[in-house]
């Protein structure tokens, strides 16, 4: 699902920069990325989603060069593979939830908004308690809601692979469970590839693998290699 080879990546201001020498992530598989904060976690996401492209190396995700692709070939890939759940939600304030939910097919000509998909839209939503609040607007709703909302965007789509930045980090133990098995349940049944940056320890023995980032980036490129190619 996800290559990553020779990478390397740096911001035109400050000192940040991220090499990766090698990174394989099967299709079907889960993945939590920790470390602290500043490391490139979040970075890595929008590597992957084709968001921010690499100054050298190579990354195909899903069998797509994403790196190699112009701009609006990798928005309109990103927008048809990768379900995004953003870290700061990225809701548009103009648009009511249900809307926001339904962003992705309003962007991309590849996508058909039919009935099956409102429905699709309708029963997530049910499913993670904001079924009553689909005419609301992101102003009217709690950090918890607007992250539920980032998440079912990002499922309604059906997409092959799921990257999430810090999906539970604003819900309490309730929700945030219950966000969780949704995330999984669905990467199970459509054998779907799961990545997700977390700081919360207590959801990791839920993923096959963990990315430590502390080990990444205090290594030289070998050990690095060796810290995160992991088992596959």
């Amino acid at each position: 699902m996800i290559e990553i080879g020779d990478l390397r990546f740096s911001y035109d201001e400050g000192d940040f920069s991220l090499e990766i020498p090698q990174l394989n992530v099967a299709h079907g598989e889960t993945v939590a990325i920790v470390g602290p904060s500043g490391s490139g976690k979040t970075t890595l996401l929008n590597l992957i989603a084709g968001n921010a492209t690499p100054q050298s190396g190579q990354i195909t995700t899903n069998g797509y060069k994403i790196s190699g692709l112009h701009d609006a070939a990798r928005r309109d890939f990103r927008i048809a593979n990768i379900g995004l759940v953003f870290q700061e939600f990225e809701l548009l304030e103009y648009l009511n939830v249900l809307d926001n939910i339904l962003l992705p097919y309003r962007i991309n000509r590849t996508l058909v908004l039919d009935t099956s998909v409102r429905e699709r839209a309708e029963m997530i939503a049910e499913s993670v308690g904001i079924g009553d609040k689909l005419a609301r607007y992101a102003n009217q709703l709690s950090q918890g809601e607007k992250q539920r909302v980032a998440v079912i965007r990002a499922l309604v789509v059906q997409p092959p692979l799921l990257l999430a930045d810090e999906p539970t980090g604003n819900l309490d133990p309730l929700n945030k469970n219950r966000v969780l098995d949704i995330l999984f349940q669905y990467a199970d049944q459509n054998a779907a590839t799961l990545v997700t940056v977390t700081h919360d320890h207590e959801v990791l023995h839920r993923f096959q693998r963990v990315i430590d980032f502390k080990d990444f980036c205090a290594h030289g490129a070998e050990q690095r290699l060796e810290n995160i190619a992991g088992p596959m």
